[in-house]
């Protein structure tokens, strides 16, 4: 993921290195552009140092890579904190004098605008306008929060805290990039706690092979990702995943099933029992009943020697049947809300089957919501098409 990190020339620009260490830390190549201004607050050395890469500070360096154009086009992500009152005016008017501007005119990824200010700036007529043609024109621009300004002053203006503005930059990629303007995150899930669990779990045949799945993880990243925009706390159970971890979440790394059973039980008691738990991980029906304590070898000899393996396998525990009984038998709270996914092969004959096998097992665990994923193919991508609610 390549974010281009924009950073204005307010005093909250130092907030903006640790923005930059969330995204780094989360796997993200980030490319800083400072604004002029924005270097007299923190210099060049501290961009290079937390980024790993050269800062770009002017369109007249490296001329020849033309990077007014080329740091917009290529980026996936942009994002500008502190964009003071200034520097919204000049975007929202498509003014190009700096390379900053020249990056917002040929970006054609999601741009998120944090803006930091005082008050009497951000509720003037000029910068309400300004915002709102910048709104209307596609971009995600923040409201900022409310509390101690530069000085005495407190109000509204103050910089969004930098795992708000990661987490809203995470859900645009998530699912919200695009045109439309958004509606300032809504953080109706403030006080919750809500445990995900995510990618697949491998089961040890030895010490160095396992039987396995194709999960990528990306559904529950994205669904922690979700849940942190909105103010929950999140407990995220991982097991095997392609994608990095949702930054702010408590991340709880496991490899088997057995592990993410305890795991997740163990988190969703926590505190008197978690709000709500996401059972997005792929957790293997079966594990070998008694993994070879060392590497399983080929015999040698005829071609016909070894070449068959017999496996017993023994049946993993339900975790969300688990979790079911748990609330059941009033180990966690009878308002916890238990969500579960159940993978169906994608076939084109008798799509109702299918339908009705999710709703047999949606019905058979007693769980609040009870999501089919249609697995495409060999690579384990997966699109949600149904759900169905259970109580």
């Amino acid at each position: 993921m390549r974010v281009v990190l924009g950073v204005g020339g307010g005093i909250a620009a130092y907030k903006a290195a640790l923005l930059l260490r969330l995204f780094t830390e989360g796997g993200a190549s980030v490319r800083v552009v400072p604004t002029e201004a924005a270097l007299r607050f923190v210099g060049e050395p501290t961009w290079a140092a937390l980024s790993g890469q050269a800062v770009a500070t002017d369109v007249w360096s490296d001329v020849h890579e033309v990077p007014h154009v080329r740091i917009g086009r290529e980026a996936d992500l942009v994002v500008v904190a502190p964009a003071t009152a200034d520097l919204l005016g000049r975007a929202a008017h498509g003014l190009a004098d700096d390379l900053l501007t020249n990056v917002l005119l040929t970006a054609r990824c999601p741009v998120l605008l944090a803006p930091a200010m005082h008050t009497e700036m951000w509720q003037h007529p000029a910068v309400v306008a300004n915002t709102a043609l910048l709104r209307e024109r596609g971009v995600h621009v923040l409201e900022p929060d409310s509390g101690r300004l530069t000085g005495a002053d407190t109000g509204p203006g103050r910089l969004p805290e930098p795992e708000r503005i990661h987490a809203a930059a995470m859900a645009l990629l998530a699912g919200d990039g695009g045109g439309a303007a958004v509606v300032p995150p809504v953080r109706d899930l403030e006080g919750r706690h809500v445990v995900v669990s995510a990618g697949g779990t491998r089961e040890p045949l030895d010490p160095v092979r396992f039987l396995g799945n194709a999960s990528s993880g990306r559904q529950g990243a994205a669904l922690a990702v979700r849940a942190l925009a909105r103010g929950a706390r999140v407990t995220y159970v991982r097991a095997h995943t392609e994608v990095p971890d949702p930054a702010g979440a408590h991340v709880v790394p496991v490899s088997t099933a057995l592990q993410m059973r305890d795991a997740v039980l163990t988190a969703a008691r926590a505190g008197g029992g978690a709000d709500a738990v996401v059972m997005a991980a792929a957790v293997a029906d079966f594990r070998p009943a008694a993994p070879a304590e060392t590497k399983i070898k080929k015999s040698g000899g005829s071609d016909d020697d070894g070449a068959r393996l017999d496996l017993q396998l023994v049946r993993n525990p339900d975790v969300l049947a688990g979790l079911v009984a748990e609330r059941r038998s009033g180990g966690l709270p009878a308002s916890t809300v238990l969500v579960g996914f159940a993978a169906r092969r994608a076939t084109r004959p008798a799509p109702s089957s299918s339908t009705a096998a999710s709703r047999r097992s949606a019905r058979a665990p007693t769980c609040w919501w009870s999501t089919r994923s249609v697995v495409a193919g060999p690579s384990g991508t997966a699109d949600n098409n149904r759900r169905h609610h259970r109580r």
